[in-house]
């Protein structure tokens, strides 16, 4: 069986058990469990496991991962040009094809209850856009297993690295689905160049933004409200996202404020994977009304030689980098890794509600603040309806035989 009729016994986020009906790739109906109810044929019983909408990984490179080959160990630079150099001699020396280790990062998702991913792809003189193309193959393979959404991303600089702006208009043309940016004052020297080549390439082509801004203290805020006035003129809200913007995390309590406030107002989100240096305040800015959601991003590359590509391990990170403890707090956790990075994926058909899509995950824990706690197991994936990972054990989920029964 490939495609379950129902989810019986269920527990959902909100506490309630559940019976989960599905139809067609979506959620058809959502009931209250009532034990000795018959069941309909081709359900699962979940045994009380804990259902949620599928995981979602707002911020991963998928191109530059090490995964599908031998390990190779992480060899330490002092700043970031020296580390993208490094990346670049890196590259030439690897023995096995981008997409192959993108597909073995993706299959890693899946089986971890991961939905959709936003993966950034480099874009530089050096590679062109053959990252890009890899990666678009890859989305095709996994269009039925994983939702991909690629940004096209300036590793190397838009106004310093000469011909790149051309490649970035070439990489939204062949089916990139937003433009990146880099450190539009820290790297390139010129926020004013390289947001302007950035918000009119995203302009003309129609498409969203998501920009890396590692610039700490007031230099990196200023280049916020930059971004969040440009995306308010130009009517982006909701389609633009600022990774990292480690200056929240660097600044004092009025400028935090200050800057949230624009933020907010033009519906710039903020994505976060919980670094080991300054990290965007999650629960002020929340209060500020900026929408924070979470990303994996590096995945055992030349970067960092960490990562699971586990979305509840991350909201786990976060958790322990923010102080959250409490329940209400570790389902603001959860939400990162959830609603709140769908919504920022611009996912309007995600959740648990009738007519949602059928994106699900059932995981071994009794409720969502464990989930987050506990590292619980992944018993089910649910991609359109469809079982694409795995059952975990003979305890749950078992299958309702063909003449129905009782849950």
């Amino acid at each position: 069986m490939n495609e379950p009729t129902a989810l019986i016994g269920a527990t959902l986020p909100d506490g309630r058990t559940a019976d989960v009906h599905l139809r067609h790739g979506r959620v058809r109906a959502v009931e209250d469990h009532l034990p000795g109810r018959p069941a309909p044929a081709g359900a699962l019983r979940l045994g009380g496991a804990l259902l949620l909408p599928a995981l979602v990984d707002g911020h991963a490179h998928l191109d530059k991962t090490l995964l599908g080959g031998p390990w190779r160990p992480h060899h330490a630079t002092a700043t970031l040009r020296e580390q993208i150099a490094a990346e670049r001699a890196s590259r030439r020396a690897a023995d096995v094809p981008v997409a192959d280790r993108a597909a073995a990062l993706a299959r890693r998702m899946v089986s971890l209850g991961t939905g959709h991913v936003r993966s950034h792809v480099d874009v530089d003189p050096d590679t062109g856009l053959d990252h890009l193309h890899a990666l678009l193959g890859v989305r095709e393979d996994f269009r039925d297993r994983l939702g991909i959404q690629l940004v096209a991303f300036p590793q190397s600089g838009v106004v310093t690295a000469p011909g790149v702006a051309d490649l970035l208009d070439a990489a939204l043309a062949d089916g990139a689905d937003l433009i990146g940016g880099l450190d539009p004052v820290g790297f390139d020297g010129d926020a004013a160049g390289q947001l302007d080549t950035v918000f009119g390439l995203a302009e003309r082509h129609g498409k969203g933004i998501d920009l890396h801004l590692h610039d700490g203290g007031e230099t990196g805020t200023a280049q916020l409200r930059d971004i969040a006035a440009r995306t308010a003129a130009l009517g982006l809200g909701g389609r633009v996202a600022v990774s990292h913007a480690y200056a929240l995390g660097d600044v004092d309590a009025r400028e935090l404020a200050r800057t949230a406030a624009v933020l907010a107002a033009a519906g710039v989100a903020v994505m976060t994977n919980g670094p080991s240096g300054p990290m965007p305040p999650v629960l002020r800015l929340r209060e500020l009304g900026v929408r924070v959601f979470a990303g994996s991003d590096n995945i055992r590359d030349t970067w960092w030689p960490y990562g699971t590509a586990d979305m509840l391990e991350r909201a786990t990170v976060i958790g322990l980098r923010a102080g959250l403890m409490t329940d209400p707090e570790l389902r603001t956790a959860a939400s990162l890794v959830t609603g709140e990075a769908a919504a920022a994926l611009g996912l309007d058909d995600y959740g648990l509600a009738p007519g949602a899509r059928a994106d699900l995950v059932a995981v071994a824990a009794g409720s969502v603040p464990e989930a987050v706690a506990a590292h619980p197991r992944r018993l089910l994936v649910l991609h359109a309806g469809r079982i694409v990972g795995p059952f975990a054990d003979d305890t749950y989920p078992t299958v309702v035989p063909s003449a129905g029964g009782t849950g």
